[in-house]
């Protein structure tokens, strides 16, 4: 035992971790029925671990989740992470966006004390289900000194992953989360952690984003429009006019049919941040392969998922409008 054991808040904000299953159908659950003290109490030997101060945030199934929950959920970590007796923060959320609220926390959160997501794929009430292991592991690696300066991490099946890589890629089962483009960060063994790599792309204290910024420019709205056979202008046309950008999730390398392009053109020389991303889950959508973007006025999102991209432009918007220094964003975030 630790002549100190680290002190550790939670946050909760609801999610199927905090799930409760119907009773007339063992698939069916109300997410964010059970209460954190409940969650805690349900997880052998984690008063080995931490001492806990926990909170309720929100209450939500993360398909729910909103900006007002986002900023308050900011602000809260802003200040325990200027808490000096606080060692590091974890934060109990749904799976289906906790990887947007992870990479939104990366951006804005400008402190290198450990953070760490964790959700599960089983309600609290189910049979094996994955939460208390889960929470076990989020647990031991928000009090792990080797956390620290790499950003917000999930926790997921014992697997450690950065907010800039980590994707939900399945709807069921607990293996539902991978990192496709650069690999896990490490893994975790019983209350162990082991890293493979260390993210090198800007976060955290190397932001130049802030939650200040952005409430200042009303959280600018970005939009996603997904590319398929078929897709004409229309649709980007009619968000042309109500959005300050808009993310292609489009086929293969971030393409489109010629139709949707030229709207999109119409759409960037109207001063609207065009962003080209790829609907495959995985790979670089680089600048001028298949699209001339400096044509077109584009902007190439590399990595970053349709989903991600849609946060990084937002923040992106909160300080600039000009294509060159957005993508100058993409390119280092």
């Amino acid at each position: 035992m630790p002549e100190r054991l680290p002190a550790i808040a939670l946050l909760a904000t609801g999610g199927t971790i905090a799930g409760a299953q119907s009773e007339d159908a063992a698939h069916a659950y109300r997410a964010g029925a059970v209460p954190v003290g409940q969650l805690l109490a349900a997880v052998p030997g984690l008063e080995r671990l931490a001492r806990i101060q926990a909170e309720q945030v929100a209450n939500v199934g993360s398909q729910n989740m909103t900006h007002a929950v986002w900023a308050e959920l900011a602000r809260r970590i802003e200040a325990l992470c200027r808490d000096p007796a606080v060692d590091g923060i974890v934060v109990t959320h749904g799976t289906d966006t906790l990887e947007e609220t992870a990479y939104f926390l990366s951006l804005v959160i400008r402190h290198d004390k450990p953070l760490v997501l964790v959700g599960a794929m089983r309600p609290a009430t189910a049979p094996g289900a994955d939460g208390p292991a889960n929470l076990f592991h989020a647990v031991a690696l928000a009090g792990n000194a080797a956390a620290r300066g790499r950003g917000p991490l999930v926790v997921m099946n014992e697997d450690i992953h950065y907010a800039r890589e980590v994707q939900k890629v399945a709807c069921a089962g607990v293996n539902a989360f991978a990192s496709p483009n650069r690999g896990r960060a490490g893994v975790m063994r019983g209350s162990a952690a082991s890293f493979f790599s260390r993210n090198d792309t800007l976060h955290s204290t190397a932001s130049a984003f802030s939650l200040q910024a952005l409430e200042a420019a009303g959280w600018p709205r970005v939009d996603v429009v997904h590319a398929g056979v078929g897709l004409d202008g229309e649709l980007v046309d009619f968000l042309a006019a109500r959005s300050r950008g808009i993310v292609l999730a489009g086929v293969g390398d971030g393409n489109a049919t010629d139709l949707a392009l030229r709207a999109l053109q119409r759409a960037a020389g109207a001063g609207v941040a065009v962003v080209r991303a790829s609907r495959t889950g995985s790979g670089r959508v680089a600048r001028n392969v298949e699209v001339d973007d400096d044509a077109l006025g584009f902007i190439a999102a590399g990595e970053l998922s349709p989903q991600k991209a849609r946060i990084l432009l937002m923040l992106g918007l909160s300080l600039t409008q000009d294509p060159a220094a957005l993508q100058d964003f993409f390119d280092r975030y």
